[in-house]
């Protein structure tokens, strides 16, 4: 689906196309996921890597296109942490530095909490590279908080913080007897 032109009467953005995001739809959307991340991040990663978590939780996976031109993704996993509470994880966030302050970050990690908290995520977990200020701005603004830092944590030799979002819990959750 193209953008819309300036003739169906919806109102174009001066800057270029509107930003659409939709799910990760299957296997033909690998090729666009891996050149995003293999562009913009700083860690290689394997077929395998991207195999494992769009196989087993493709609901949690979001792309943002502008026009037809994608230019970001957040991957994602949930599953028991330590046999009790779901954690969600986020796994990989890009944004084409072309699109980078316009929320689109901001809005695949939204998109993503909300199909986990739909999973019944308690609590969501990353790490970003203490270097990488836009990121730790961006995941601050969503409310996640350092956890902890861990020493040499990329490939590259620096460190991480661990960041987490802890989330409310539903009335179901909350009525649940606990073990």
């Amino acid at each position: 689906m193209g953008a819309p032109s300036a003739d169906d009467g919806r109102q174009q953005d001066t800057q270029g196309p509107s930003i659409t995001y939709r799910q990760y739809s299957g296997e033909q959307d690998l090729p666009i996921v891996m050149h995003l991340v293999d562009n913009e991040l700083s860690e290689p990663y394997s077929i395998f890597t991207y195999r494992y978590f769009l196989h087993y939780w493709p609901k949690l996976c979001f792309l943002a296109f502008s026009g037809d031109r994608p230019v970001g993704v957040v991957i994602c996993k949930l599953d028991r942490h330590r046999e009790q509470a779901m954690r969600g994880y986020v796994a990989m966030l890009v944004v084409d530095k072309q699109c980078r302050g316009k929320g689109v970050g901001s809005e695949l990690v939204r998109k993503s909490i909300q199909a986990m908290i739909e999973g019944k995520c308690e609590e969501v977990a990353l790490e970003a590279e203490v270097t990488n200020q836009g990121a730790l701005k961006l995941y601050q603004g969503l409310g996640f908080i350092r956890d902890k830092r861990l020493h040499r944590y990329y490939l590259n030799g620096v460190d991480a913080y661990r960041l987490k979002l802890l989330l409310p819990l539903s009335e179901e959750q909350e009525s649940a007897p606990t073990a």
